[in-house]
């Protein structure tokens, strides 16, 4: 019952949305009272299909017959205009998740420029061709209007699909970076620049008596600002800003797509826009795209491919940055080497792949019982590494020790067993090769006794008693 009350809370708010939207696009409809240049419900209603799903069709069914009853027609053709209104989301938002990555069609530039052609241009001309069609049957629109009605009908939906519905949908999906001061006062730069910067194409500032200079390319450097140094999100608000002002604009017959007649400007001044709008989320995309590239190129080339863990490049570089630390602050640090037991008998036995799951078993003890400032590495083959910030002896033995018995206990077949050798700075060396030969040494002592005969970690009791 309580679910059911809270769809039907939905879809009412959605249809009053639909409704508002609506009544502000059609208060630029100079060509026919219901087919205006700047249709934002359709990039609302998309991005609600997209981001609840097609449950919510009745508030848009409803808000598009509220929408086109309170305008012109009769109640026929207001049912005719509103199934299409309705259908061309649902198709739009079909095609999108389906052939476009759905709510994440925007993570991906090749996506969103399907989104565009899937979204934009191809599903917007349900509405279109339903509801010019719709009127000129009702006899409220003449035959001879058709294409020109049409056209002004689905480049505004058009628009609305590719600069609105972007925005909703970007900024549902989880939460902003969180932007220190540097980037707050570039963010109010950027708005102050592509406000100052609308203001002159647009409303004739600093040029009052030249009134339709062409100089619209000025606003793409500052939509290019917002892609590549914020995002897909800012980029779609830095658009749906820009539309504005230049809508506000061109209205009051200022900026560089008037003509003769507003609806001839309107449709120039939204096929800049849409273009424009797409361009830059897709830029966005594109740079995302190639810093998450980059991020993985630098993960794979200090990770170890098969178990995760850091591999030999990174354990040097962690090894060298712990001794100059150490050097710094006097403060000691250990060093683990561990030697998977057995690894070659399991090959032989069980196969590579088990000897390869064996592996990972130990690499996720070490990454799941170890410290967020530990560094486990693979030091190669059947090796591993651990090195242990500001720990003592003492603390190191415990490690080793945790670290034999839950593998010991993971629960998998085989059963596993490390042996463990310690080296801690400054007594068991000064330098990093030093350090992993006294480790290596010690490691191997622990291999050549008896196993009932060792410590768990073979240097543990000396440097317990250190301590």
């Amino acid at each position: 019952m309580e679910k059911q009350k809270e769809n039907l809370a939905a879809i009412g708010i959605l249809a009053a949305i639909y409704f508002v939207a609506g009544k502000l696009g059609l208060s630029l409809a100079f060509l026919h009272p219901s087919a205006t240049p700047v249709w934002p419900p359709t990039g609302i209603a998309l991005a609600a299909f997209l981001i609840f799903g097609y449950r919510v069709w009745p508030g848009i069914l409803l808000g598009a017959f509220l929408v086109n009853m309170t305008t012109a027609g009769s109640v026929a053709t207001s049912i005719g205009i509103a199934m299409g209104n309705t259908l061309e989301p649902l198709m739009g938002s079909y095609l999108v998740n389906r052939f476009a990555g759905g709510r994440n069609a925007f993570h991906r530039a090749q996506d969103t420029f399907k989104f565009a052609i899937l979204a934009g241009l191809l599903s917007t001309t349900v509405s279109a061709t339903f509801g010019v069609t719709s009127l000129s049957l009702g006899g409220f629109a003449r035959w001879a209007n058709y294409w020109s009605i049409w056209l002004t009908w689905w480049l505004g939906d058009a628009v609305g699909a590719v600069v609105v519905a972007p925005l909703l949908i970007l900024w549902s999906l989880g939460a902003r970076e969180r932007w220190n001061l540097a980037r707050f006062l570039e963010v109010v730069v950027l708005v102050v620049c592509l406000l100052l910067v609308g203001q002159i194409v647009f409303g004739g500032f600093f040029l009052p008596g030249a009134k339709d200079y062409p100089l619209e390319y000025l606003c793409i450097p500052f939509l290019m600002w917002a892609a590549f140094r914020f995002g897909q999100r800012e980029a779609a608000t830095a658009s749906l800003v820009l539309s504005g002002i230049a809508i506000w604009g061109t209205m009051h017959g200022l900026g560089p797509f008037v003509r003769g007649t507003r609806n001839e400007a309107l449709l120039l001044l939204q096929a800049f826009m849409g273009i424009v709008a797409v361009m830059a989320i897709a830029f966005a995309a594109l740079f995302a795209e190639r810093q998450r590239a980059e991020e993985q190129a630098r993960h794979l080339a200090v990770s170890d491919p098969l178990t995760g863990l850091a591999n030999y490049r990174k354990l040097v570089d962690v090894l060298d940055a712990e001794i100059k630390r150490s050097g710094r602050t006097g403060r000691s640090f250990a060093l683990l080497l561990l030697d998977l037991d057995g690894l070659k008998k399991i090959n032989d036995d069980r196969g590579h792949l088990a000897g390869s799951r064996a592996l990972c078993r130990l690499a996720n003890v070490l990454r799941v019982h170890c410290r967020d400032i530990d560094t486990a590495a693979r030091y190669g083959g059947d090796e591993f590494a651990l090195i242990l910030p500001e720990a003592g002896a003492k603390a190191a033995w415990q490690v080793a020790r945790r670290i034999s018995e839950r593998l010991a206990r993971d629960g998998e077949q085989p059963p596993l067993s490390v042996s463990i050798g310690a080296a801690l700075y400054p007594q068991d060396g000064e330098t990093m090769e030093v350090m992993l030969g006294a480790a290596d040494r010690a490691l191997y002592e622990m291999k050549r006794r008896p196993r009932q005969e060792v410590p768990l970690l073979a240097r543990g009791p000396r440097r317990q008693a250190d301590q």
